[in-house]
């Protein structure tokens, strides 16, 4: 066992969510490997792979950047995409984050 955790720290937020979906699934082995991955992406396996990939990628980036520079930069990259201000406002409205930071977004991408 200290083998896998010791495996598993190394690979972080991904593994434990792996590990917390093949539990709910009341399956073992590969079968629990398959249904957990695909538990985790709406187009099935391999979306959930892919998933998994995104959440490493983006505990790396809270870890380096933090919340705020994160999310400012991923609403004025919508900006520049061509997003619409006033839907990204409107959407920045219903996050479940702090007064402070929502203002600080809504300043950032100047709603």
């Amino acid at each position: 066992m200290d083998e896998f955790v010791r495996k598993a720290a190394g690979i972080g937020l991904p593994a434990i969510i792996l590990l917390v979906a093949m539990a709910t699934t009341g399956l073992t082995g590969a079968a629990a490997i398959t249904a957990a991955l695909a538990m985790l992406g709406p187009g099935g396996m391999f979306l959930g792979v892919v998933l998994l990939g995104i959440v490493g990628l983006a505990a790396d980036m809270l870890a380096k950047y933090g919340l705020e520079a994160l999310l400012i930069a991923i609403y004025r990259e919508r900006i520049r995409k061509g997003e619409a201000r006033s839907r990204l406002c409107g959407e920045i409205g219903g996050l479940p984050i702090s007064g402070d930071l929502r203002r600080t977004l809504r300043d950032a991408i100047s709603c």
